[in-house]
């Protein structure tokens, strides 16, 4: 059995949201397969998508922000979200570096930075590996 791409589980979730007339998922999916199509390849990595749908939901939360609403106001955040991977927590993250990261073979600690995000590629959010790495 094929494991479908972020990608088309989005186009089929679309047609589902289209015969059950669900208009806020319809809707939200739409402007997702819109991002998509700007770039040039026709088939999208996950990866790819990945950073988009971050990229989405990053744009939605700073609309909220300046319009003084929650994020849990948002059924829009609710929806993208669900299509991205579970990320890395904390603990996760601290203990891959314990075991993996000699930082005595970099000349500053940021530098593992390509190294842990290469690990945990869109299951780690860039910020709070760098958080991490600060607080190490």
């Amino acid at each position: 059995m094929k494991i479908m791409s972020i990608q088309e589980q989005i186009k089929k979730d679309l047609t589902a949201a289209m015969k059950a007339k669900d208009e806020d998922r319809k809707s939200a999916l739409r402007i997702i397969l819109g991002e998509f199509s700007r770039g040039d390849a026709k088939a999208l990595s996950d990866d790819a998508a990945v950073k988009i749908l971050r990229k989405l939901i990053k744009s939605e939360q700073e609309t909220l922000a300046r319009s003084g609403k929650t994020e849990s106001d948002s059924a829009y955040i609710r929806i993208v979200s669900a299509y991205l991977p579970n990320l890395a927590d904390d603990d996760e993250i601290r203990q891959w570096i314990a075991a993996n990261i000699d930082f005595s073979t970099y000349k500053n600690k940021m530098q593992a930075m390509r190294d842990i995000m290469a690990h945990f590629g869109p299951r780690a959010d860039g910020a709070r590996v760098k958080a991490i790495l600060d607080a190490i």
